[in-house]
Formats: structure tokens, C-alpha cells, sequence
């Protein structure tokens, strides 16, 4: 049978059975985490949630420069790690890194400063969206090359092996990366050197435009090709906190025992397309419909009423959160535009521009 490759059925998702959330405990009230760390994860999603809110409105009013890549629907997978790391930890992101990079202690302010391409930025606007990193605070870099971290992170997490430190490094990728060589040359050189490395896979099911099960010969493709190289299968529920929480402790406390790699699946979903510029048109309505049912900020904060924190807690949260993001658009937008003194800046390891032999 021959396959018409301009055929625009091809790309036509409607006919194929929409991938439900799994049916979870809504309550998880069993779980032994103290309630000061859940209060915190509560904060975490809200901040992350209210900041990428924000940085959508921006980017519609054309001060976001270049494209930008959400992560609204996903925040319980990085505000889950975050809490069970320690600040000496590293994490490498790709270029959807806005919520890793704010869980990793960056200044909100100077994120948003990032976005906009202001000299206040993170990277004095010359990273923009896709390239946040805070070196200070060990947050090591969102790539724009699929996979191409994974290798990198690998390097951090020896690094701590050989210093005799007990520094763990997060690796966070999605599930287009589990078909990239660099993933499967990642995981076979942790496990031999048993380095201290997590690899989580945000896997929301999509891979740009294409479901990733049309691709992929598992049906989880990251935990499902984790025995293939010694590892444990793992699969979390990854717009649930608590879950992912309890996930991440385990394999960082292991990491950093000297126990070695883990790798994670984190199956979520973004409420949004791609990127800004794609509308997401081609995901199963009901399917979508059904993961929006799943938010993981409006089902936590249910859950925290359940365990007793007050509606009036919980709003106080909320309403400072909103606070701080104004105040860091406002911090974004009165920064100047990077000079053409900053285009030689920062282009060698010495801060400069020769070459050097």
C-alpha cells in the first residue's frame, strides 16, 4: 500500500480515539506529607500558573519577543520536583522552561524581564523564552535542541560523583525526546557510571503536533523502555502534586544515597497548542475536555480543604501570588532594551568575544 504524503488526512487526528486521563484517588489525604509542604506546592502551582497566565497576555500584546512555550496544565511536575530537591541540585529543561526555572529559585521578575528581551532580564534579554537559565541557583539551561541536555545533565551529575558530593541532577525533556538517540545514550552511560541523575519525561502526550503513541512502539514510551537499560518502570500521575511529590523524593533520596539513576514518566497535559503560534486544533475535543476536567490547581485545592487548610489561607496564597506577578510585569516593562555594547558580552567563557587558541 502506498501513503500519499500531501494527504492533509494525514493530520487529521479526529478519527482516533482520544486518550483519556486515568480515573485517580481524588483525595491521596494518606499520603505522609506534612501540610506545610503541601501549602507550599499549592503556592508553587499558583505561581507558575499566574506567571505563564501573565506571560500569555504579554505575548498577545506583542512584548513577549519570539515564540514562547507554555506549560499551563503541567505545573504539578516541576513545582513536585522542586520541593523534594535541595537548592545544590541541578536541573536542565528544554525550551518549555519557564516553570523549572522559577520552581529553581530565579527572580520572577527578572523572568518576565527575560521574556520581554529587557536588559534586566535573567540573561540581560539576550536568552529570551526559550533559553532561560540561573546558573547561580544551578539551573542549568533550557535547550532548544530535542535531547540534547540529556547528555549535558549527565556531565553535571558526574561531576557531584567524582567532587564526592551529594548533589543530585533533574533532567526534564518530553516525549518526543524518548525516540532521539541522545535519550537512549543517556540512560545506558547513568546506569553504567550509576550516576546520581533523575530523567523525568513530561510526557503530554503530544510531541509538537504529533501524538506521540502514533510514534512510539510502547505505549508509555519513556517508563515502558526503562528495563531496557536496568532501570525501574515508573509512571506518575503528572497533574496530581502530591504524586509526583512522593515520586520525586524517592528517586532524588536513592540518587543521592549513590543508589543511581531513575527515570520518570509524568503523564499531563498543556491546556494550550505547541507554542503561542499553534491553536492545538488538532486534539480530540472530548479528549481535551476531559484532561481541563483534570486541572491540577482546582483539584489540589480541593484537597487541601479536605485536610483541613482554610479557604481564607488558601485565597491569601493566591491573591499574594497575583501581587508578585504584577509587580514583576512592572519590573519587566520599565527595563531598557539591551545596547549594542551587550552584542560581544558573554560569548566566550572569559566574557568576551575573541577568539581564543
Amino acid at each position: 500500500m502506498s501513503i500519499d504524503l500531501n494527504d492533509p488526512a494525514l493530520l487529521d487526528y479526529s478519527q482516533r480515539p482520544p486518550r483519556h486521563p486515568e480515573p485517580v484517588d481524588p483525595a491521596n489525604d494518606g499520603l505522609p506529607i506534612p501540610l506545610n509542604v503541601r501549602t507550599d506546592l499549592y503556592k508553587r502551582v499558583q505561581e507558575l500558573r499566574q506567571f505563564e497566565k501573565r506571560a500569555y497576555d504579554l505575548f498577545m500584546q506583542n512584548l513577549v519577543k519570539g515564540t514562547s512555550h507554555l506549560s499551563l496544565g503541567m505545573e504539578a511536575v516541576s513545582a513536585g520536583f522542586a520541593a523534594a530537591m535541595q537548592p545544590e541540585d541541578y536541573v536542565f529543561a528544554t525550551y518549555r522552561g519557564h516553570a523549572h526555572t522559577l520552581s529553581k529559585g530565579a527572580d520572577m521578575g527578572q523572568v518576565m524581564a527575560e521574556l520581554l528581551g529587557r536588559e534586566n532580564g535573567l540573561l540581560k534579554g539576550k536568552g529570551g523564552s526559550m533559553h532561560l537559565t540561573h546558573a547561580e541557583a544551578n539551573m542549568m539551561g533550557s535547550y532548544a535542541i530535542i535531547g540534547a541536555h540529556l547528555c549535558i545533565a549527565n556531565g553535571t551529575a558526574w561531576s557531584a560523583q567524582m567532587r564526592g558530593t551529594d548533589q543530585v541532577t533533574v533532567c526534564f525533556f518530553g516525549d518526543g525526546t524518548t525516540n532521539i538517540g541522545a535519550f537512549h545514550e543517556a540512560l545506558n552511560f547513568a546506569k553504567v557510571w550509576n550516576l546520581p541523575v533523575v530523567f523525568v519525561c513530561e510526557n503530554n502526550l503530544y510531541m509538537e503536533y504529533t501524538p506521540i503513541d502514533l510514534v512510539a512502539a510502547v505505549p508509555n514510551p519513556a517508563a515502558d523502555r526503562a528495563p531496557a537499560y536496568g532501570l525501574e518502570s515508573i509512571v506518575v500521575d503528572g497533574n496530581d502534586p502530591d504524586a509526583v511529590y512522593m515520586v520525586a523524593a524517592d528517586a532524588i533520596t536513592r540518587a543521592r544515597r549513590g543508589e543511581g539513576p531513575a527515570l520518570v514518566e509524568a503523564q499531563t497535559y498543556r491546556h494550550g497548542g505547541h507554542s503561542r503560534a499553534d491553536p492545538g486544533k488538532y486534539r480530540p475535543a472530548d479528549e481535551v475536555e476531559a484532561w481541563l476536567d483534570r486541572d491540577p490547581i482546582p483539584m489540589y485545592h480541593q484537597r487541601l480543604l479536605r485536610l483541613g487548610v482554610p479557604e481564607g489561607r488558601l485565597s491569601e496564597i493566591t491573591q499574594d501570588v497575583a501581587r508578585r506577578v504584577d509587580e514583576a510585569t512592572e519590573f519587566a516593562k520599565a527595563g531598557a532594551h539591551p545596547g549594542e555594547e551587550h552584542l560581544f558580552t558573554d560569548v566566550w567563557a572569559d566574557g568576551g568575544s575573541a577568539w581564543r587558541n
